[in-house]
């Protein structure tokens, strides 16, 4: 029965340090992450609303920029996600569904643009002669 007892100790002891690389959970961490996604929408609101920039497409290229930062901020301060979590297979996978969108949204637009560039001319100048 000694045996059995010291069987369940030592893998009592295993779980108490093991470590999911997740790292402390705090109201300080939620916090942070919370202001930080507050100014990163207020200041597209503010851009837009505000028309800061005289070209439009500055203005969404920043927008988009802070698109992207709050996507890491959300990322790390809610998800908790880090290359250690999980051992590491939750940020492969992070990785992976990012190149399969770009290569998909990449892909659209080069299709789209291609199908406009090609097809366009050709149906505009048919337009002229039936008018």
């Amino acid at each position: 029965m000694s045996a059995h007892a010291n069987q369940n100790h030592a893998h009592d002891d295993h779980h108490d340090h093991h470590d999911d690389g997740h790292g402390e959970i705090t109201f300080r961490g939620y916090m942070t992450g919370f202001i930080l996604a507050v100014i990163l929408t207020v200041i597209p609101f503010w851009l837009v609303m505000g028309n800061v920039l005289e070209s439009s497409g500055q203005t969404a290229l920043i927008i988009l920029g802070l698109g992207a930062v709050q996507m890491i901020v959300h990322i790390v301060y809610f998800l908790h996600m880090n290359p250690r979590a999980e051992g590491g297979w939750n940020m492969l996978a992070l990785i992976f569904t990012i190149i399969v969108v770009l290569i998909a949204l990449v892909g659209s637009l080069w299709v789209m643009y291609h199908l406009n560039t090609n097809m366009m001319p050709d149906m505009i100048h048919d337009m002229k002669n039936m008018l």
